[in-house]
C-alpha cells in the first residue's frame, strides 16, 4: 500500500499549496492563542513561524483554524514546534514517504521494546499531522488521504512484526530462514481487515487484524508449543501499537475479528481457521474479508491462506441464496423504518442513516452475491467497487456517482470531527452553536451551507439504500401449502411451527387458530381480521427467535386479548413489517415490555405518534407532556394513575428505542433521568399542597429532594430504583404547624416523607411507579426518613464513613426552592472537597470492595455490576479520585463517572493512557446494562438467551457477533481491574 502520487510533480513547500481553510468562529480567540504561543517560543524559532504565517495567506487561517477548532492539531504543534514547522514547510509526498522509511530504520535497529515504542509514536505523531493539514488545505483527496492513514498502519505492524519475531530469533525459539527477515517463512500471518484492509483508514481509526498461523511453516524449537507461541506474539503487536507512553499511542488493535473471539486464542492456526469457516462461517464474516489483506508477518502464507479461504467468501454462483442473511443484515443496521430519522445535530455519519456504512453496505452485498462468477467484482476499495458495479452494469452510472460523490464527502466529514480531539468519534456535535463551529472547522460559512450539503448527500445515500434488494425475495409471506387458521390437526402446521423451533406446536396451532377465527374483540371486525391474517407469518417468524418461543406465542396472545379497539393498530402492523418485527422483538427479548404492553395495549400508541420517529424528547417537552397528561385529572387517584401510565409509556418508548438500536446508552440514560425527575418534583409539589391542606404549614419550612445513586449520576435504567433522601429546614423557634391537624417539627416532615413515598409505591391499576430507597440517608433504616438540614451537615462532618462521603459523589438536589438548594449544594460541596489521607481511603475503598465481592460474588463476567473489573470498579474508582482530589482540584467533582474521568485527566490527576481503557469501558458497561435491564430479569445466561437479545446485545456492543463481544467483555473488565488495583496502591 503507498499513497497516491497526487501533486507529485509540485516542488513547492505545503504551506503554499494549501488552497481551503477554517473559517474562524471567534477570531480574537484564536489570535490570541497563537499570539501567546509564539510569545513562549525562541526568537529564531518564533521568526521562522511568522514568515510562514505572514508569507501564506492559508497557512495563516489553517493555523488559526486548529488553534480555535482543534485541541488535538494544535497539541501536536505547540507541544513541538520544530516538527510543526517541519510539516509546514514541507513537500508532503517526499516528507511521508522520508517519515516511514525512518521509522522503518529505527525500529529496525531497536535495541528495546521501547525504543520501537517510541519510534513508531514520533511516525504516528508527525504523519497525523502531515495528514491533516493536507486534508484540511486541500492538498489531497480523500484516497490520499485514507491511502496515507493506512500506509502509517501498516507500517506500524509490520516493524512490531519485525522486532518481535527478530527477539525470538534471538531467543532460540524461532529459527528463521532468513535472519535479516525473520517474517519470511515465519509462518505468521497477520491480515488486515476492514478499512485497513482495503486502504480506507479514517483519521482515528482502530485497526483490525486477524492473527493466523501455520505451524508447518515456521520452525519453533522443540521446547516451543506453537498456540501460546503466536498468541503471545499477537498480543505483543497489540501492546506495542495501542499502549499509551508520553509519546501517545499508535494505533488501537482490535484482534476479535478473528473466528469465535470468546473462545479462542489471540492467533488462530491456519487449520482451525479453515475448518470454522467452511463449518461455522456466516454471512457477514463472508463480507469482512472481502477487505481483507495480509499486512505483515509470512506474506506469502497470507496469500495462500485467503486462497484457500476464497470458496467461502465466492460463492460459484449468483449466491441469491444469501440474500436472507443479507436482509438480516441490512434489517439490523436500519432497526426498523422511519424510527431514526436524517439530521444535522447528533448525526453519526458512519452508522447514521444516509451514512458511510450504507454505501460499503450497498457496494459489499452485491459483490458478495455476484463475485464468485464475476471476479472483477473482488476488489477491497469501496469506490473502486462502485466503479466497477457501474462499469458492468450492476448499478447506473449516475448512482456510482452520487454514492462517490457523497462517500469523499462524508469520509472527510469523519476526519475533520476525528481531528477535534483524536477520538474515535463519527458524531456531529448535538447542538446547533456546536455545528456552527464544526461548519467553520470544514470551511464553510455557516451551519446553513453545511447542513444543505449534508443533508442533500444523506438524503441521497438513503434513498438508493433504501431500493437495495426492493422487494425482499428472501422471505416469502408463508409456506403456500400450509393454513395457519388449520389448527392442531393438521400435520403440515405442527411441521412448519416445529421448523421454526416451537417446543409445542400443537398448543401454538391452537393459539394461532384462536386469532384467525377471530374470537378475540379486537378481531370482530372483518377487515381487521383479514389485515391481521396477512402478517401473522411474518410475526410468528419473528416470535420464533425469542430466547422462549412458546412464551412469546402467549405473551402475543396476552396482548390481542387485552386489545379493545384494534383496528387501527392492526392495519399499522399489517402495513408495516417493521413495527411487527418492532413487536415481535418486544415481545422475544424484553419481557418487561411485553408485560406492559400486553397489560395496557394504549401504550403501543406511543409508537403511532409521529413524534416517536423523531428526537428525543428534552426536558422541556417531556414536562409538557406531563402537564398535559395530568391537567383535568379530578381526583387523587387519577392523578396517581396517570403518573404511571406516564411513567410506563415513557419507559416503554424509550426501551423500545433501546432495543431498536436507535438510541446511545447515555441518550436513554438522560431520557429515563429526565421523566423520573419530572415525577418526582410533580410528586413533591402536589404532596407538600396536600399535607398543608391537612397540617397547615411550619414558618420557614423548605422541603428538598436528593437524588443518590443513578438517578444522581444520570445514569438511570430502565429498572433503576430512586435513591432519594429528604432534607427539610424551618424557623426553629416556631416548630408547630398551623393546620387544624396540627404537628411538630420532625413528626411533622417524617409524616409528610412518608406521604411522599406512598404516593410512589402505592400499587394502582397501572402498578408501582417507581421503588424506592432511601438506606442512603444518616443512619440508614435506623435514622429518621427525613433530615434536618443542619443535622444532615453534622452526620457528614462527624459520622459518615468513607462509602458515605462516595456514595455522596452522585448527589444531586432535583426538587427544592432554589436558595436551599443552594445550601445542600454547597454543603455537599465543603465535605467532598475537605482534605483527607489518601492511604486511608485507599484502603477504605479496597475493603468496601472486598465486601462486596464476598457477599456478591465477582467472577460472572455477565454480572456487570460485580464483576472483577466491572461497574462498581469503575465507580468506586471515580468516586475515590474525586475525594482525594477535591480538597486540591475542585474542578474534578462531578455525578456523572463519565464526566469525573474527563475532569481527571484535564486536571492531570489520571493518565491519559488509563482513561482510554476506563472510559470506553463504562460505555460499554452502561450498553450492555441498559439492554440487560430492560430483558432479563433474573442473571443473563448466554447459552439460553434467545436469538434477539443476542442481537440486540451484540448491537449495543457495535461487536460483528456475541463472541466478540464476550472476547471485548473480558479483556475490558480485565485491564479496569489492573487499572483500578494500581490506582489503589495495592497489588493484585
Amino acid at each position: 500500500m503507498t499513497s497516491t502520487s497526487a501533486g507529485a510533480t509540485d516542488s513547492r513547500p505545503l504551506a503554499a499549496r494549501f488552497v481551503t481553510n477554517p473559517t474562524s468562529f471567534a477570531p480574537d480567540e484564536a489570535q490570541q492563542r497563537v499570539a501567546g504561543w509564539l510569545a513562549d517560543l525562541p526568537a529564531q524559532d518564533a521568526g521562522a513561524w511568522q514568515a510562514v504565517i505572514d508569507g501564506h495567506s492559508h497557512a495563516h487561517a489553517i493555523l488559526h483554524g486548529i488553534a480555535e477548532f482543534s485541541p488535538y492539531l494544535f497539541d501536536l504543534i505547540r507541544l513541538d514546534p520544530a516538527r510543526g514547522l517541519r510539516v509546514f514547510t514541507c513537500r508532503p509526498e517526499d516528507h511521508m514517504t522520508a517519515l516511514i522509511a525512518q521509522a522503518r530504520n529505527e525500529a529496525a535497529a531497536a535495541a528495546s521494546e521501547s525504543a520501537v515504542m517510541v519510534a513508531l509514536r514520533r511516525l504516528k505523531a508527525e504523519a497525523a499531522l502531515l495528514i491533516a493539514l493536507c486534508d484540511i488545505g486541500g492538498v489531497w483527496p480523500v484516497g490520499q488521504v485514507t491511502s496515507a492513514l493506512t500506509d502509517v498502519a501498516v507500517t506500524s505492524v509490520q516493524c512490531a512484526v519485525h522486532f518481535l519475531l527478530s527477539q525470538e530469533v534471538e531467543r532460540g525459539r524461532l529459527l528463521a530462514q532468513n535472519p535479516q527477515h525473520p517474517e519470511e517463512g515465519s509462518g505468521l500471518i497477520v491480515l488486515a481487515m476492514g478499512k485497513m484492509g482495503a486502504g480506507e483508514l479514517n483519521f482515528s481509526s482502530d485497526i483490525d487484524l486477524i492473527v493466523f498461523y501455520d505451524p508447518d511453516k515456521g520452525q519453533l524449537s522443540d521446547s516451543v508449543e506453537a498456540s501460546p507461541f503466536f498468541a503471545r506474539l499477537a498480543q505483543g503487536i497489540a501492546r506495542l501499537l495501542q499502549q499509551r507512553t508520553g509519546d501517545g499511542y499508535v494505533f488501537r488493535v482490535d484482534l476479535r475479528l478473528r473466528p469465535d473471539p470468546a473462545s479462542t486464542p489471540a492467533a488462530v492456526s491456519v487449520e482451525a481457521a479453515l475448518h470454522y469457516y467452511e463449518r461455522e462461517g456466516r454471512t457477514w464474516e463472508r463480507a469482512a474479508m472481502i477487505k481483507a489483506r495480509p499486512c505483515a508477518g509470512d506474506l506469502a502464507s497470507g496469500d495462500a491462506l485467503l486462497s484457500e479461504i476464497s470458496p467461502f467468501v465466492w460463492r460459484k454462483h449468483l449466491d441469491f441464496a444469501a440474500l436472507t442473511d443479507v436482509h438480516d443484515m441490512k434489517r439490523q443496521m436500519q432497526s426498523f423504518r422511519g424510527q431514526s430519522e436524517i439530521s444535522v445535530e447528533g448525526h453519526n455519519v458512519k452508522v447514521g442513516r444516509g451514512g458511510i456504512r450504507e454505501i460499503e453496505f450497498f457496494a459489499q452485498t452485491q459483490q458478495l452475491i455476484a463475485g464468485g462468477r464475476h471476479p472483477e467484482l473482488r476488489v477491497r476499495p469501496t469506490l473502486v467497487a462502485l466503479d466497477i458495479l457501474a462499469a458492468n452494469n450492476w448499478i447506473a452510472q449516475s448512482v456510482r456517482e452520487e454514492l462517490a460523490s457523497a462517500y469523499e464527502f462524508l469520509r472527510r466529514v469523519e476526519h475533520r470531527i476525528q481531528m477535534i480531539a483524536d477520538e474515535q468519534t463519527h458524531t456531529l456535535p448535538a447542538d446547533s452553536e456546536g455545528i456552527e463551529r464544526f461548519a467553520r472547522f470544514f470551511g464553510y460559512a455557516d451551519r446553513a451551507s453545511f447542513a444543505a450539503d449534508l443533508l442533500r448527500h444523506l438524503n441521497c445515500v438513503q434513498g438508493h439504500y433504501e431500493r437495495l434488494f426492493e422487494g425482499d425475495p428472501s422471505e416469502p409471506e408463508k409456506a403456500p401449502d400450509v393454513d395457519y387458521g388449520a389448527g392442531p390437526d393438521d400435520a403440515r402446521l405442527l411441521d412448519q411451527l416445529r421448523r421454526l423451533g416451537f417446543k409445542t406446536p400443537r398448543t401454538v396451532a391452537e393459539t394461532v387458530q384462536h386469532w384467525m377465527a377471530g374470537e378475540y374483540r379486537a378481531l370482530k371486525v372483518e377487515s381487521t381480521r383479514e389485515a391481521f391474517r396477512e402478517f401473522v407469518p411474518n410475526l410468528l417468524r419473528g416470535l420464533s427467535r425469542a430466547e422462549h418461543p412458546d412464551a412469546a406465542i402467549n405473551e402475543f396472545d396476552r396482548f390481542l386479548q387485552a386489545l379493545t379497539r384494534g383496528g387501527r393498530l392492526i392495519s399499522l402492523l399489517a402495513q408495516n413489517k417493521d413495527v411487527v418485527a418492532l413487536v415481535a422483538l418486544i415481545l422475544g427479548a424484553a419481557p418487561r415490555l411485553g408485560d406492559m404492553l400486553a397489560r395496557h395495549p394504549q401504550i403501543m400508541d406511543g409508537l403511532i405518534d409521529p413524534r416517536f420517529f423523531g428526537a428525543m424528547p428534552d426536558r422541556d417537552e417531556l414536562s409538557a407532556r406531563l402537564t398535559a397528561t395530568l391537567a383535568d385529572a379530578d381526583s387523587y387517584e387519577e392523578f396517581l394513575d396517570r403518573l404511571r401510565m406516564f411513567g410506563q409509556e415513557s419507559l416503554f418508548l424509550t426501551g423500545t428505542r433501546i432495543l431498536s438500536g436507535t438510541v446511545s446508552a447515555r441518550q436513554a440514560s438522560t431520557a429515563f433521568g429526565d421523566v423520573a425527575e419530572g415525577i418526582v418534583h410533580t410528586v413533591h409539589d402536589l404532596t407538600a399542597r396536600q399535607f398543608a391542606e391537612q397540617h397547615g404549614l411550619i414558618k420557614g419550612q423548605q422541603t428538598a429532594i436528593l437524588a443518590m445513586g443513578k438517578l444522581g449520576g444520570r445514569e438511570m435504567t430502565a429498572s433503576s430504583d430512586l435513591d432519594l433522601i429528604l432534607i427539610y429546614d424551618f424557623d426553629h423557634d416556631h416548630p408547630d404547624s398551623d393546620g387544624s391537624r396540627s404537628l411538630h417539627g420532625a413528626q411533622y416532615f417524617a409524616r409528610y416523607t412518608q406521604r411522599l413515598i406512598s404516593a410512589f409505591t402505592t400499587r394502582t391499576n397501572y402498578g408501582v411507579l417507581y421503588d424506592i430507597d432511601m438506606r442512603l440517608r444518616p443512619s440508614g433504616r435506623a435514622g429518621p426518613v427525613a433530615t434536618r438540614l443542619d443535622a444532615f451537615a453534622d452526620y457528614q462532618d462527624n459520622e459518615a464513613w468513607t462509602w458515605e462521603h462516595m456514595a455522596l459523589t452522585r448527589a444531586r438536589v432535583i426538587s427544592g426552592p432554589p436558595d436551599f438548594q443552594k445550601q445542600i449544594e454547597d454543603l455537599i460541596a465543603r465535605v467532598l472537597m475537605r482534605p483527607r489521607d489518601i492511604d486511608i481511603i485507599a484502603n477504605d475503598v479496597l475493603e468496601m470492595r472486598k465486601a462486596v465481592a464476598d457477599e456478591k460474588g465477582e467472577n460472572d463476567i455477565w454480572d456487570l455490576k460485580y464483576a472483577a473489573g466491572g461497574i462498581v470498579d469503575i465507580e468506586f474508582l471515580a468516586q475515590y479520585l474525586q475525594l482525594i482530589h477535591a480538597a486540591q482540584k475542585p474542578g474534578i467533582l462531578n455525578v456523572n463517572t463519565m464526566q469525573v474521568y474527563d475532569n481527571a485527566v484535564k486536571l492531570g490527576v489520571l493518565a491519559s493512557s488509563d482513561a482510554e481503557i476506563l472510559r470506553p469501558a463504562a460505555r460499554l458497561y452502561q450498553n450492555l446494562t441498559q439492554v440487560l435491564r430492560l430483558c432479563v430479569s433474573e442473571k443473563f445466561k448466554p447459552d439460553t438467551a434467545g436469538e434477539d437479545l443476542l442481537r440486540v446485545m451484540t448491537r449495543a456492543a457495535d461487536a460483528p457477533d456475541f463472541s466478540a463481544v464476550e472476547a471485548r467483555l473480558r479483556e475490558t473488565q480485565a485491564e479496569v481491574r489492573e487499572i483500578f488495583l494500581k490506582l489503589m496502591q495495592a497489588r493484585p
